[in-house]
Order: C-alpha cells, then sequence, then structure tokens
C-alpha cells in the first residue's frame, strides 16, 4: 500500500517538500516510515506526486498521472443538520466524488457553526482525500443563509435540482437527462423538509425540482443517495 498525504502548495520548493511537524509525526510515528521510502503527495488541485522520506523532507520522484476524479463537477448545498451530520456527509460524499460543499442555514436549521467547526469539516474533507484516492480536496464554503447562496450561483453553467421526497409529478432524479458540458449542483433540505416558501425560492431561480424516491431518508443520507444516483447516471 503507498500512503497518500495532502500538503499546501507553499511548501513545495523546486524538487523538495517541506513537512510539517505534524505531517512528520504522522509518517514517522503513525505510518513508520523510514528515510528512503515512498509515499504519494497531492497538493490538493489535482497535482500527484510520487516522492521519498529524506529526514524532514520529501524529495520529489516522479510526476504522476491519475484520473480518479469524475468528468463532471458536482456541487452539494445541505441544509446543515444537527449534531455532526455534516462531518458524515463531508467523508461520504467525498468518497462519491463531490467538488464543493455549501452548508446553508435555513427556516428549519438548528446548527449555528463556529469558525472552529468549517476548519473541522476542511480537515476531514483533506483526511477523506487521501483515505479515497482522490487527487482534487473538495472545497467547503463558509455557511451562509439560502438566498445568499442562491444568489452566488451561475446557474448558466450549472444544472441545479431541488431534492424532494414524496412528491408526485415530479420526475425521479435517477431518470434525469443531465445536460452535456454542464456542473452539477443538488440541493438536500434539513430535518422536517423544506419550507414551501423556500421550495418557491428554487423553483423561482430556475432549479429543477425531482425526487429521491417515496421513503424519508435522513438528511445525512440523502446526500449520498443523490451523488450515487449522479454517478450511475454519468456511469463514473
Amino acid at each position: 500500500m503507498t500512503y497518500r498525504l495532502v500538503v499546501d502548495s507553499a511548501q513545495l520548493e523546486e524538487q523538495i517538500i517541506n513537512l510539517s511537524p505534524d505531517q512528520l509525526h504522522y509518517l514517522k510515528r503513525v505510518l513508520r516510515l523510514q528515510n528512503g521510502q515512498t509515499f504519494i503527495v497531492l497538493d490538493g488541485k489535482g497535482t500527484t506526486l510520487l516522492v521519498s522520506l529524506e529526514d524532514k523532507r520529501a524529495k520529489i520522484l516522479e510526476l504522476l498521472k491519475q484520473r480518479n476524479e469524475l468528468s463532471r463537477k458536482i456541487h452539494l448545498m445541505v441544509a446543515l443538520p444537527k449534531g455532526s451530520g455534516f462531518e458524515d456527509i463531508i467523508r461520504s460524499c467525498t468518497e462519491l466524488g463531490v467538488t464543493s460543499f455549501m452548508p446553508i442555514c435555513t427556516e428549519r436549521t438548528l446548527l449555528l457553526p463556529s469558525q472552529g467547526k468549517l476548519d473541522r469539516w476542511r480537515k476531514i474533507s483533506k483526511e477523506a482525500t487521501e483515505q479515497c484516492e482522490r487527487e482534487i480536496v473538495p472545497q467547503i464554503l463558509p455557511p451562509v443563509e439560502l438566498p445568499v447562496a442562491i444568489s452566488n450561483l451561475d446557474l448558466e453553467i450549472i444544472s441545479a435540482y431541488l431534492c424532494l421526497t414524496r412528491d408526485n409529478g415530479i420526475p425521479h432524479l435517477g431518470e434525469s437527462t443531465i445536460p452535456q458540458e454542464r456542473e452539477i449542483l443538488l440541493a438536500i433540505g434539513p430535518e422536517g423538509g423544506w419550507s414551501q416558501r423556500e421550495i418557491e425560492v428554487f423553483l423561482a431561480s430556475g432549479f429543477n425540482a425531482v425526487s429521491l424516491g417515496n421513503r424519508i431518508l435522513r438528511t445525512v443520507t440523502a446526500p449520498l443517495a443523490a451523488v450515487a444516483m449522479i454517478n450511475a447516471i454519468l456511469k463514473e
């Protein structure tokens, strides 16, 4: 098994990577790597390098060409669930290929996160990227109110889907035809679902209403189901 480590681009210096104390502890104390042993370094933006451990630094040996990312960008807009639910969403949906996470506060949102929460979410995203052998660390945006999140979107390049449950007369997400060459955005509601006013705001903004099926899904389950359906449509 070849171990993977995400580093900041500022740590790269010509053919050398300057490792932080925490990274050195992980490599030498946790993984028990010795000088000369190899591992993989990612810059989180698509560059993958084979390196060897050299005391407190890593020596770049080879630029690797890997294609582990989806062919389309998938953005996930999620009404923040209570407790640690959003952490579970980040871990699982990073594995499924999500490009960015957009946490939002809605009429029924119970969690009001601090800056410390955002830092933890980004750390979890980085660790999940290392574990599932992706090349790009998903972006996690700061939480904002729903109207602000919608106003920041460019729906000229994004196909946006409002995910609902038990709504007759709307197409199932799994049967949707996604336009070519467009990014994909999935909006997942809070415990208790979207309010009627929020649904009207989404539809007026150009979102397509889609169903995730007849069963009631938890807020931490619905994103996984929706992203897995998109993976199936893309056959990836």
